[in-house]
C-alpha cells in the first residue's frame, strides 16, 4: 500500500515531538486547544481588511498567512494522530455525507445551511 503525504507528516510529527520529549504535552485536548489558537492567530490577517483586499495579501501577509495554516495542519494531523482518526477517510467520509446534505440542483449559488431547505 502506498504511503500518503498525510500518512508521511504524520509519523515525521511523531519523530518531531519524540526527539523534543513534547509528546506527553500532546493530548486530544492540549492540541484541540492549540488548534484553535493557531486558527484564531490566522483570523488575525483577515480582521480588518476587505472581501477585496483578503483576496490580494501582499508578500509579508501572505507569508504569515502560509505560517499559521502550516501551524494549523500540524496541529490538526497531531490529533487525528492521537485520536486514531485517518484524516482522508474522514475527509472523504464527510464529502459523501455533505453531497447528500447539500445537492447541488437545491442549493446552486445559496450560503444556506443544509437544515434551511
Amino acid at each position: 500500500m502506498k504511503t500518503s503525504q498525510l500518512d508521511k507528516l504524520k509519523l515525521e510529527l511523531r519523530k518531531f515531538a519524540k526527539q523534543r520529549d513534547w509528546d506527553k504535552y500532546h493530548s486530544p485536548k492540549n492540541l484541540s486547544m492549540a488548534l484553535a489558537v493557531e486558527a484564531a492567530e490566522l483570523l488575525e490577517h483577515f480582521q480588518w481588511i476587505t472581501e477585496q483586499q483578503s483576496k490580494k495579501l501582499d508578500g509579508s501577509t501572505l507569508s504569515a498567512v502560509e505560517q499559521e495554516i502550516a501551524d494549523i495542519q500540524i496541529y490538526l494531523v497531531r490529533l487525528a494522530d492521537k485520536l486514531g482518526i485517518n484524516v482522508a477517510k474522514a475527509v472523504e467520509k464527510k464529502m459523501r455525507l455533505n453531497k447528500s446534505r447539500y445537492p447541488a440542483r437545491l442549493v446552486w449559488g445559496s450560503a444556506k445551511k443544509y437544515s434551511e431547505y
